[in-house]
């Protein structure tokens, strides 16, 4: 079912922003104008849900939607620009566009201003993202009106099915290692070869063989994951990626 709000330009607003400690102000017109943008927003940063899947994802994601055509991902959130840019930080989303609606004048204006009193939130956005393409809304996806805060058709996953069904989702690459070890060197250096981006756990500082052992059965490193699956060491990695190129 397609939302009043398709096929209508986004409301033209100034946002007051903060970017490394300094005010900026940003017009809707240069987020969007002669761009293909994502935005998805949110009640408010620092919210359970919020912070623990919709923005991670999205960030995830990102460089999936740029393979998709997508210029820009935008986060919206009444809050304001002290607050929004404290969340940036502590998420380390990179790939995203924090934009504080502080007023909720572009809220209000997609008509997603919604009461959160009981709460003690005031006034805030309901979730919803949509797809913006040269100012124009094409596609939004708006969660349904239920009690708390559902979170079922604005995600970063339902986005991507709409923009490309067939678009193949990024691995996701965990390595265990240890500083001055050669064959963790050695298994980043084949991951990065193999345009792998990966999250990089080293021991010390609370990480112990212990933690090593429990997660892969190993309490040597490096010990890589791929998708929940483990690989092994370097050797191996090296293996299972020769065996993906002679497949390929």
């Amino acid at each position: 079912m397609s939302h009043p709000m398709e096929g209508q330009p986004i409301p033209r607003v100034t946002f007051r922003t903060r970017v490394n400690g300094e005010w900026q102000d940003v017009k809707t017109d240069e987020l969007f104008k002669g761009k293909t943008v994502v935005v998805f927003a949110l009640p408010g940063a620092f919210t359970p849900t919020c912070s623990s899947t919709h923005l991670p994802r999205y960030n995830e994601l990102a460089p999936v939607l740029w393979d998709n055509g997508v210029d820009d991902i935008v986060c919206l959130s009444v809050n304001d620009a002290f607050v929004m840019e404290e969340w940036r930080r502590d998420q380390h989303a990179e790939n995203v566009t924090f934009i504080p609606d502080g007023n909720g004048e572009f809220t209000e204006g997609m008509g997603m201003l919604v009461d959160k009193n009981d709460l003690g939130f005031g006034k805030r956005s309901w979730r919803y993202a949509m797809l913006v393409r040269d100012g124009v809304i094409e596609k939004m996806f708006v969660e349904p009106e239920k009690p708390g805060d559902p979170f079922e058709v604005s995600d970063a996953d339902t986005m991507l099915r709409h923009i490309n069904p067939d678009a193949p989702h990024p691995s996701f690459v965990t390595l265990f290692s240890k500083p001055g070890c050669p064959h963790c060197s050695r298994a980043k250096a084949l991951l990065e070869e193999h345009g792998y981006d990966y999250e990089e756990i080293c021991l010390g500082e609370g990480i112990t063989t212990r933690s090593v052992r429990a997660a892969t059965g190993s309490g040597t490193v490096p010990q890589v994951l791929i998708d929940g699956r483990l690989v092994g060491g370097a050797d191996d990695l090296e293996a299972r990626l020769g065996r993906a190129r002679s497949a390929a």
